[in-house]
């Protein structure tokens, strides 16, 4: 009796099997933050002005046979610039979403590929960073990255009694973590 798997098991041509088959290209801050809203996990939505009108910014996808997109990274100097050393020298992940077919491992993959990749990109960016909801993840990613785990947070908001904000999409713990361009 034939064994049938539900997941594809060799290359047919017709979707990745590995992550290695995945090519890193700039794509628009548009179709980032549309994709964004389908498969982000926790944070859904981040509006395309909030990204623009940085400084620094800059969006990645993954994509397979240069066709469909399986996962989407969005980056800009950091939200928290004002209270960092040397903020101009840093990207912050703002949002990174991998569509729910993409295959294993791309996370990590497509970290490494775009750290490469920021590095010819945007030579003045020293350091990268992102926050971990602790709530939704538990860092997997970038521990197969070779990232540094370097702070946490109780979660807090953003509003304050100088200025109130949007509603939060998430005020749980969140972990810092960072590497080296």
């Amino acid at each position: 009796m034939t064994e049938l798997s539900l997941f594809q098991t060799t290359d047919d041509g017709l979707n990745p099997i590995s992550a290695l088959q995945l090519t890193l290209q700039k794509i628009d801050v548009h179709t980032a933050c549309r994709l964004n809203g389908l498969w982000h996990s926790r944070l859904p939505y981040i509006h395309w002005s909030n990204i623009v009108r940085n400084k620094h910014y800059i969006c990645y996808g993954a994509r397979f046979n240069n066709d469909q997109l399986y996962a989407i990274a969005i980056w800009s100097s950091p939200v928290a610039g004002n209270r960092m050393k040397n903020a101009n020298t840093i990207l912050e992940l703002r949002r990174f979403a991998i569509n729910s077919y993409a295959p294993k491992n791309t996370g990590s993959r497509i970290l490494a590929l775009m750290r490469k990749q920021i590095k010819k990109d945007l030579p003045e960016i020293k350091t990268l960073i992102s926050y971990q909801d602790t709530e939704s993840h538990v860092g997997t990613i970038y521990k197969a990255a070779n990232w540094q785990a370097v702070a946490k947070n109780n979660g807090q908001s953003w509003t304050n009694n100088k200025r109130i904000r949007n509603i939060e999409q998430s005020t749980s713990a969140k972990i810092r973590w960072e590497i080296s361009v």
